[in-house]
C-alpha cells in the first residue's frame, strides 16, 4: 500500500509539472499570437496607407492630415527666443561714464543719478581732454578699461551740457542736453531697487526714422542692464522711456508699482473693470531732460556723418541773438522818440477866427 502511494504521488507530481508547463507553452503562444496579429495589423495599415498615397484619399483622412498640417504650421509659426538664457553673465557689456572737467552741480549730479541706474557703468574720474582732444582721450581710456560703450557729459562755458553716446567701434551721437530735473531737485515719490533692470520703451517713431532707428539701438546698448550682470538684480521693476516730440528726445524714468485691493468690494470692482483684481500704475522716478541730436558718427568720437540735424541751433546763437535784441533796445527807444516828436508836429490844429470873439 506504501509503495502504491508513493507512486501515485510521483504521477500527481509529473502530471502537475506537465499541466504546468502546458500552460505556459499556451501563454507564450498566446503572445506569439498576439504579436503576430499586431504585426499584420500595422502591415495591413502601411500597405492600407501606400494604396491612399497612389489612389486617393478619403474626405476624414484628408481632413486629419489637414489638421495634423495645421498644427504642425501653428508650432513652426510661433514666436521663438532669439536665444535660450541660463541666466549666467554672458552679454558682458561694460558703460564707461565719465565728465569732462568744468561741470556744474547739476550736470554732476544728473551724471551721479545715470550711474545709480546703470549697474554695468565704469566709474572714471573728471577728465581734461588736453591739447588732443576729449575723443581721442576717452578712445583710450576705454580701451584701458576695457569698455564698450562710452557715456560722455561734455560742458561749455559751464553752462551748455553735451552728451556723448557711443560705442567702441562706433557708431556715436552727440546731444545737446536742457530741461535737466535731478532725483533730488524733483522729490518725487518713485522709488525702485538699486540695481534692477528696466524695460525701455520707444514711442512709434524710433520705428519709422532711420535715424532714430540707429539712436534706439544705441540707447538698448548703453541703457540696458544685461542679463546676469554681477552688480544687477534678477528684478524688473522700472520702465526708461524715449519718447520723440519737437526734433528732441524726450527722457522719463518710471516706477512699476503693482497694487492689490484691501477689501473685497475694491477687488470685485477692480476685477470688474480690468478684468484683475491687481492695478498696475506708474508712479515717475527721475531723472527727466531732454536729448536735442546733434549729429551722428560712423566711428567713435568722429568719422563720417551718418546724421546731422538741420533744425539744431547752437546754444551761442540764441543767446546772441538774445544780446542783440538788447543792444537795439537803446536805438530803438530814440527812434520812438523821433516818431513821437514827428506826431505831435503833424497834430498841431490851425487857428480858430472866432477864438478871440467873446474875450
Amino acid at each position: 500500500m506504501g509503495k502504491r502511494s508513493k507512486k501515485q504521488k510521483l504521477s500527481k507530481e509529473n502530471k502537475s509539472k506537465e499541466t504546468g508547463e502546458s500552460l505556459d507553452k499556451g501563454e507564450s503562444g498566446n503572445e506569439d499570437k498576439n504579436k503576430k496579429e499586431i504585426l499584420s495589423k500595422s502591415q495591413s495599415a502601411l500597405i492600407a496607407v501606400d494604396k491612399n498615397k497612389k489612389g486617393g484619399l478619403s474626405k476624414s483622412q484628408d481632413v486629419l492630415i489637414a489638421d495634423d498640417v495645421r498644427e504642425q504650421g501653428d508650432d513652426n509659426n510661433k514666436p521663438r527666443p532669439a536665444f535660450i538664457s541660463d541666466g549666467r553673465y554672458r552679454n558682458k557689456q561694460r558703460c564707461l561714464v565719465l565728465c569732462s572737467r568744468g561741470v556744474t552741480a547739476r550736470y554732476r549730479h544728473l551724471l551721479e543719478d545715470l550711474r545709480s541706474l546703470m549697474p554695468h557703468h565704469k566709474r572714471e574720474s573728471k577728465l581734461d581732454p588736453g591739447s588732443g582732444g576729449a575723443g581721442q582721450a576717452v578712445n583710450d581710456i576705454m580701451q584701458l578699461r576695457s569698455c564698450t560703450s562710452v557715456l560722455f557729459l561734455e560742458c561749455r562755458k559751464k553752462q551748455d551740457c553735451y552728451m556723448w553716446l557711443g560705442l567702441a567701434n562706433g557708431p556715436s551721437a552727440r546731444f545737446h542736453i536742457s530741461n535737466i530735473h535731478t532725483m533730488d531737485e524733483l522729490r518725487l515719490t518713485g522709488n525702485c531697487m538699486k540695481g534692477s533692470r528696466p524695460i525701455l520703451t520707444f514711442d512709434q517713431s524710433f520705428d519709422r526714422y532711420n535715424h532714430l532707428k540707429l539712436l534706439k539701438e544705441l540707447f538698448i546698448d548703453i541703457f540696458g542692464t544685461p542679463r546676469g550682470h554681477p552688480k544687477s538684480k534678477p528684478f524688473v521693476d522700472r520702465i526708461m522711456g524715449f519718447y520723440y516730440a519737437d526734433n528732441k528726445i524726450w527722457v522719463r524714468n518710471y516706477q512699476i508699482i503693482e497694487q492689490r485691493a484691501e477689501t473685497a468690494l475694491e477687488a470685485h470692482l477692480t476685477k470688474k473693470e480690468l478684468g484683475q483684481e491687481e492695478t498696475t500704475s506708474l508712479v515717475e522716478i527721475g531723472p527727466r531732460f531732454v536729448m536735442n541730436p546733434i549729429r551722428i558718427f560712423r566711428g567713435s568720437f568722429g568719422g563720417q556723418t551718418l546724421h546731422q540735424n538741420s533744425q539744431y541751433i547752437a546754444p551761442n546763437d540764441l543767446r546772441e541773438a538774445k544780446m542783440r535784441e538788447k543792444g537795439n533796445a537803446y536805438s530803438k527807444r530814440k527812434i520812438a522818440q523821433l516818431d513821437r516828436k514827428d506826431r505831435k508836429e503833424s497834430i498841431v490844429l490851425p487857428e480858430d477866427p472866432l477864438a478871440s470873439v467873446f474875450r
